[in-house]
């Protein structure tokens, strides 16, 4: 089998991992790749949002399967491109990756299909959103209709806030584009529970789940990042995830293939576990990062084989083979991020880390120059560990995390401490 890999995180390296265990594998490619990958994977220079490129090396080097990591490809009608020279590939098209790409169309897929979620409605006008917010209470949400690098969701204390927030987008144009519609919700109070699902357009197959800590600091404080570590599994969660396939991802896939827009590939779902059950948050049309650096180390299967299966429509017949060991993931990242913050800064112990027993490190915002490994990005690792249970899984994981250094360093040292404790 020769696959390609779009991509260049921490996702994209934990997925390579796992792909280079195929005992099928030809060749592996990765684009654009990072430091990491680059061990296990040949790393190519292409643009993942360029499909018509992509589709042409895939042609060139007879790719037998193309697995999108980020979102943005799948937006701009990358698995189109493929699926039109007859090239197989892991990921919705652009019709069904709106799932993600446009928040207000995801509303209404779930207000159709009747799954629970926030109350909320759409403007692309101030007046009237600021009206509906006089109806919501404190605190509540604001949304940029599109994609918009993870900054898009503010969760607004006040109504004040939220009043700006929607200049922000309608007014100002924070986002551009992506900022006009918005969606205005209700605020959800609960527990996140992040819940993975293989789809070929008609069978929900769910993974591990996983909850991840967004926040930069310790205690949840501190600005939302893209996530600063994640765990699995999530203990007490296992009826949750059953009724959550039943309620939400079915009716979800089922409504979506009626509405001309047949997802194939990953259906994340962030869910809040709150008073009266599982409400959906977000979906998002592709793997979590970093839930994926905490999931992928428990699978026992094979994923290239779940992934094939995905495509060619054969999911029913598989049930994937899951470790009872824990996984935490820790997450690295540069001195001000999710601010601004530098690249290019060396990075130290790694085979240090590596050493430590059911560890994998994980790269992602790094590069290689004159033979060193450097920072290229905000979160730089994720450092990864097994453990007979979350306890150990911590000890192992921030063991590692401690013998890695680079200049303005920093992680959470709470990830999944809660859990571990029973809590």
């Amino acid at each position: 089998m020769r696959i390609l890999l779009l991509g260049g995180g921490g996702r994209e390296h934990a997925l390579a991992w796992k792909l280079a265990q195929n005992p099928s594998l030809d060749r592996l490619w990765a684009a654009p790749g990072n430091a990491g990958i680059e061990d296990i994977a040949q790393c190519e220079p292409l643009d993942p949002i360029d499909p018509e490129a992509v589709a042409a090396f895939a042609e060139k080097q007879g790719i037998d399967l193309v697995v999108v990591g980020p979102e943005a490809p799948l937006v701009a009608g990358i698995a189109d491109e493929l699926a039109s020279r007859g090239v197989p590939c892991f990921g919705p098209t652009a019709a069904a990756a709106r799932i993600e790409g446009s928040k207000a169309w995801a509303k209404e897929i779930m207000f159709r299909a009747g799954v629970p979620t926030a109350r909320s409605a759409t403007f692309e006008e101030v007046a009237p959103a600021l009206a509906y917010l006089e109806s919501l209470g404190e605190p509540c949400v604001v949304k940029a209709d599109g994609l918009a690098a993870g900054k898009g969701v503010r969760i607004c204390e006040t109504r004040s806030d939220a009043a700006e927030a929607v200049r922000d987008c309608l007014e100002r144009g924070a986002f551009g584009p992506a900022g006009r519609p918005v969606v205005v919700e209700e605020f959800l109070d609960g527990e996140e529970l992040s819940v993975f699902c293989l789809t070929d357009g008609r069978s929900v197959l769910p993974l591990a789940e996983a909850r991840d800590h967004k926040r930069a600091l310790d205690g949840d404080r501190g600005p939302n990042t893209g996530g600063m570590g994640a765990y699995s599994p999530v203990p007490g969660t296992s009826d949750v995830v059953k009724r959550a396939v039943r309620e939400i991802f079915r009716p979800v896939v089922r409504t979506m293939d009626k509405e001309g827009a047949r997802f194939v590939g990953l259906l994340y779902g962030g869910l809040m576990l709150t008073a009266d059950g599982p409400k959906v948050l977000e979906f998002n049309c592709r793997f979590g990062d970093p839930e994926t650096q905490a999931i992928i180390p428990r699978l026992r299967t094979d994923l290239a084989e779940l992934l094939l299966a995905s495509v060619e429509g054969n999911l029913r017949v598989y049930r994937p083979n899951w470790s009872p060991q824990a996984c935490i993931t820790v997450v690295l990242a540069s001195g001000g991020y999710p601010g601004d913050y530098h690249t290019g800064l060396e990075i130290s112990g790694l085979e240090a880390a590596a050493t430590v027993e059911g560890v994998q490190v994980f790269h992602a915002g790094t590069a290689r120059r004159d033979g060193r490994t450097v920072t290229a990005g905000g979160r730089v690792l994720a450092v990864s560990a097994l453990g007979h249970d979350l306890a150990e899984a911590r000890e192992r994981a921030y063991d590692a995390a401690a013998r890695i250094e680079f200049e303005g360093r920093h992680y959470r040292t709470d990830i999944a401490a809660r859990a571990a404790e029973g809590g």
